[in-house]
Parts: C-alpha cells; sequence; structure tokens
C-alpha cells in the first residue's frame, strides 16, 4: 500500500500519496557526484532567463549533474549565470516570435509563431540527439522538444509544474498539452498531486500513474542565518521596537494576492507588511495599484515594498509570520516550504498543491483564498498565542527537513529520469 499523509480537514483534496515510482528512504543523503554518476546523459530545456519555482528546481538538479547534461533556454537572463556559476553549460535558442506566445494565447498567434517554433524545434532535436534523455522543464519547452521527438528519437520527460485547466491556459494550448502527453512523452512527473490531478482530467490517464516528485528546500541556508543579520534586516526597515511582522515573497501579480494581505492588514494595527518581489511579465500596472492601495487604506507606512532580494532565508528569519495569499489553486507553493525551513509560522491559502504541505494547525494555519477577513484573524490568533505560532513553526521545520529535502528531490528525479532512460 502507498504511504499516505493527512491532509487538513479544511480542504477536500485527495490523500497525499507518496510518488509511484520510488521505495527510498525518506531522508537519503546523497552528493552531486553520485547523482551525475548515477543518472543518464541529459538535455533540459526551459523557456524561462527569469528565475521562478520551476527554475529553482531545474538549479538544483542540473546542477547535481554538470559533467553529463547540458541546459537549453529559451530566453536569456539571470537563470543563465546562475546555472553556470554551478558549472552547467548553457545554450540559449531565442526567437522574439515565440516568446510573444502567451498562455491564454489565441490560436492565431500561435500560427503566427510557427516559423519560430519550427526554427526552435529543430535546434533543440539536434542538440537533444547527443543525450540520452530529454527533460523538459516548462510548458513552451515541452511543446518545443517533444514535437521534435521525430527528429531526435530519445526518450522524453516532462517535469509538470503546472495545474492544467482553463482558468491557467487557453484552450489551444491545452490541446496541445493533451496530444504532446498522449503520443511524444515518455514520462510526466508532476510537482504536486493537485497537478497529476489536471493531468488525468485532461487526459483521461488515472492519476496514479503520474509520479510525484516535490521541489526539494536547501534547509541549511535558513539555519546559517544569524541573530545580526535579522536584526539588521528589521533596522533597514526602521521598524518601531516591537513591531511585528509578516512577510510575502513572490512576483507582484494578481493572482499571487497582495492586495489581500493589504485589506487584511487595514484591521491588524500595529502589524507591518514586507512585500519581497517584483512585478515580472507586464505586472507593473499591478504593482502600482497596490502603493495606491496602500494609500487609500491609510496603511502605507506599514507597508514595506523591498522589491527581489537574493537573501531570502535572512528575509524569511526576519520576519514573525510569512503568507502566501494566492487566489488562485498553486500547483505546488515553494515559498511556503521555504518559510517552513526557516521555522516560521506559515499562513497559507487552502487550495491546490498548498493543502499537500499545510496541515491545518499542525505545520502552519489554512485559510480561503481571497478572504482577507479570514487570513486578518489568522494573523491575529498567532499574534496573540506567541506558543502556538512557535509550535506550529518548529513543527513546520521538521516536515521541510524530512519530506521537501533537496537530497529526496534530487534521489527521486534520478530515478525518475533513469527509468524514462531504460
Amino acid at each position: 500500500m502507498r504511504p499516505t499523509i493527512d491532509v487538513s480537514p479544511l480542504t477536500h483534496s485527495l490523500p497525499l500519496a507518496q510518488p509511484a515510482l520510488l521505495d527510498t528512504p525518506a531522508t537519503p543523503s546523497i552528493s552531486a557526484a553520485s547523482t551525475a554518476l548515477a543518472m543518464p546523459s541529459v538535455l533540459f530545456v526551459d523557456q524561462s532567463g527569469q528565475l521562478g519555482g520551476a527554475e529553482f528546481a531545474l538549479l538544483q538538479l542540473a546542477g547535481s549533474c554538470t559533467a553529463r547534461s547540458q541546459v537549453v533556454l529559451l530566453t536569456d537572463g539571470p537563470f543563465r549565470a546562475r546555472l553556470e556559476a554551478l558549472g552547467a553549460r548553457v545554450q540559449v535558442i531565442n526567437d522574439a516570435r515565440v516568446s510573444g506566445v502567451v498562455r491564454q494565447g489565441s490560436a492565431l498567434n500561435c500560427l503566427r509563431a510557427v516559423p519560430g517554433i519550427l526554427r526552435q524545434v529543430r535546434a533543440i532535436a539536434t542538440r537533444a540527439r547527443e543525450f540520452d534523455v530529454l527533460f523538459l522543464n516548462t510548458q513552451k519547452a515541452l511543446v518545443l522538444g517533444a514535437l521534435g521527438k521525430p527528429l531526435h528519437r530519445k526518450p522524453v520527460i516532462w517535469y509538470q509544474h503546472d495545474i492544467l485547466t482553463r482558468q491557467h491556459f487557453g484552450r489551444v494550448q491545452l490541446s496541445i498539452v493533451k496530444w504532446l502527453v498522449r503520443f511524444a512523452v515518455d514520462q510526466v512527473v508532476a510537482n504536486s498531486q493537485a497537478s497529476a490531478q489536471s493531468l488525468a482530467v485532461l487526459t483521461g490517464r488515472a492519476a496514479d500513474s503520474v509520479p510525484v516528485v516535490y521541489n526539494g528546500i536547501d534547509a541549511s541556508a535558513f539555519s546559517r542565518v544569524d541573530g545580526a543579520d535579522m536584526a539588521a534586516l528589521r533596522r533597514r526597515l526602521a521598524l518601531p521596537e516591537h513591531a511585528w511582522l509578516a512577510g510575502l515573497f513572490g512576483r507582484l501579480a494578481p493572482w499571487k494576492g497582495q492586495h489581500i494581505a493589504l485589506d487584511a492588514l487595514a484591521r491588524l494595527p500595529g502589524v507591518h507588511l514586507v512585500l519581497v518581489g517584483a512585478p515580472l511579465f507586464g505586472e507593473d500596472v499591478y504593482a502600482q495599484r497596490l502603493h495606491q492601495q496602500a494609500e487609500q487604506l491609510g496603511i502605507a507606512e506599514r507597508v514595506h515594498f523591498v522589491g527581489f532580494q537574493d537573501d531570502v532565508p535572512a528575509w524569511m528569519k526576519a520576519m514573525d509570520v510569512i503568507l502566501h495569499t494566492s487566489t488562485e489553486p498553486e500547483p505546488f507553493g515553494r515559498v511556503i516550504v521555504e518559510g517552513m525551513a526557516a521555522a516560521r509560522p506559515v499562513i497559507a491559502a487552502a487550495a491546490g498543491g498548498v493543502t499537500e504541505i499545510v496541515r491545518h494547525r499542525h505545520n502552519g494555519w489554512l485559510v480561503k483564498p481571497g478572504d482577507a477577513a479570514a487570513l486578518a484573524a489568522a494573523i491575529g490568533a498567532l499574534r496573540a498565542e506567541p506558543a502556538l505560532a512557535q509550535r506550529l513553526a518548529k513543527q513546520a521545520l521538521a516536515d521541510a527537513q524530512h519530506e521537501f529535502s533537496v537530497e529526496q528531490y534530487l534521489q527521486r528525479m534520478t530515478q525518475a529520469i533513469a527509468q524514462a532512460a531504460r
């Protein structure tokens, strides 16, 4: 029988099943060298030059097997530099016509991109012939890599980081994904049960046929942060001496729900909110609206916009509570596990993969997505009960170390890639 982890009674998600392909210890020890030896040669493909959750996961995986792998990026950016700093070989195959095709793109936009798509398909296929496995890490990577399978004839593995619904993707994109998964992908690995379930609904395949490999978080990066680092950040914010600090991490985007946090803050005198992140993908208008909202609510002096920060562990450790406020189901929720690894209580929106990570009042606190009143009540409860906040934080750290370690992620993904190569 496959082991399960209980999910909060506030949700109605399926029990959390461990990945089908695994018979491994909960916390194995695995080095980069042993990972490289165990894994076939791999060509990794990712669409982004920016660093998001999918890219951080690939950074760990590709960085552990640089001797037998190469990374193809479809756009250039900071992600390339981070990969190369780990010793990875990186090639950028960019085409502006393809870059302009978005998730909700029309059929006409897709048709206009066809020449660029064909160019990138051929380029990836040519490179893939030199490797044992083609590993596709994002949606566009899936399309461009899998379409070229008749040219490269290599096993294709897709790491699914998305919930595949019309809420997130256009009809054309979903139809393409459905066709490719059926006819051109040898193995799908999902980043959560929520993602796997959405694939099952889209394609008609059984959800338990899709192994789940959760992203890994390096908890040691958080343990290295000392009190002086945290105190310095709080001084930088010019906080009152005993200010209670809530942190919200991630890009500024409507579906990430920063506006919900501002509405909650207006109900909480004395609490300060730090927004660590910046707008991407043309979402600057939303960022401006957040500033206006803070002014209109009379809380501007208690809201701190600090942009993207490199030292996320120190910023998280400087908080009293970590918030997750997404208004739509999150495929996984990497920032939640980071908050847990920082040994801070986490309040999260109960939808999607989040309910596989947070168990209400056991290792965190779940609230209804989009409910500012419920969020404010949860923040107020943890502020009023330090012992409860400390208990949740302690359990959160233990769960982050046990269930979401980098070592476990690398071993499970290495096994998935090896099986795809057979």
